[in-house]
């Protein structure tokens, strides 16, 4: 009779977990990731420096030519100094933080979406399609990137920080072509996307209410990659002096260092704050891009 009841299986009650709220699944993910808050805060830290930068200086403008005295070293009034043509380089910087990450985002953004778009339309189809892309990225991963848009600057008169934007996304989308490319082609032999056709679902339709949500952490941290990638493209091409000759960016202002011999003139003001600008803007996507990588590698996934 002992030996009986040993051998019974009593069946519990299954413990419903609690649902977390968006919230809490935001902070889990912080604290899994702890690079990512240290990255979103030194980014963070730039844009006050930004907002600081227009509040303390009397006339943001003093960015242009001739504003001020030249070569005025770092006081209450100039806390950044001045460079050799009478520019304030608190406004410069300052400004020129916002305009060098709105130029990465911008291409980013414009390179994944091309991206995007014709990796799931090429890998869903197949076809003819599918072989012109990847022939296309093929080749264009062959050629040195910053040859391209070295190129296409030269061609381009009167560039801004939206044309130089344009130029560096014209090959901004050829690595992320191919990654998500890759993933789309691994999702659409699934079970749920062969029921989605089985359910009379279209082509498209089940790109964008299957494949896509399903990707969509791969794409923001293929976004942050691509966007790290830009602000270093446009900075290299600006250094050479290809970017907006008329807008504050940080690496026309290295541009101006290197041409009007900052360094050796002993201005240690003038190239020092754009590098210390630079590095930071780099450690924060860096710190970002650890934090995402969750996102984009499902083994790496977990709950709280």
């Amino acid at each position: 009779m002992d030996d009986v009841k040993s051998r019974e299986v009593v069946d519990e009650p299954a413990v419903a977990l609690p649902r977390l709220t968006i919230q809490e699944e935001i902070v889990g993910y912080m604290r899994r990731n702890p690079t990512l808050p240290w990255g979103l805060g030194i980014l963070v830290s730039l844009l006050v420096f930004s907002l600081f930068a227009r509040l303390y200086v009397a006339d943001i403008e003093d960015y242009r030519p001739l504003s001020t005295g030249a070569f005025l070293a770092p006081s209450v009034e100039y806390p950044l100094g001045t460079d050799s043509h009478g520019r304030d380089l608190l406004a410069v910087n300052g400004l020129g933080v916002m305009s060098t990450l709105m130029v990465g985002l911008l291409a980013g953004l414009i390179g994944v979406g091309v991206a995007t778009a014709l990796a799931f339309l090429a890998a869903y189809y197949g076809g003819w399609l599918d072989a012109v892309v990847r022939l296309v990225v093929d080749v264009g991963l062959t050629i040195p990137s910053l040859l391209i848009m070295v190129l296409i600057a030269i061609a381009v008169q009167g560039i801004d920080l939206y044309m130089m934007a344009l130029v560096i996304s014209s090959t901004a989308w050829l690595w992320p072509t191919r990654t998500i490319r890759s993933q789309v082609l691994t999702l659409k032999e699934r079970a749920y996307v062969e029921v989605a056709r089985l359910s009379g679902m279209r082509g498209l339709e089940i790109i964008l209410k299957e494949l896509v949500p399903n990707l969509l952490p791969f794409i923001i941290a293929s976004l942050v990659t691509t966007t790290a990638s830009a602000i270093l493209a446009s900075i290299g091409l600006e250094a050479l002096g290809l970017g907006p000759p008329d807008d504050p960016t940080l690496g026309m202002t290295i541009h101006r260092v290197i041409v009007y011999g900052g360094v050796i003139m002993g201005s240690w003001w003038w190239w020092l704050a754009p590098t210390i600008l630079i590095t930071m803007v780099f450690i924060a996507l860096y710190l970002i891009n650890l934090g995402t990588d969750e996102l984009a590698n499902p083994t790496l996934r977990r709950t709280v």
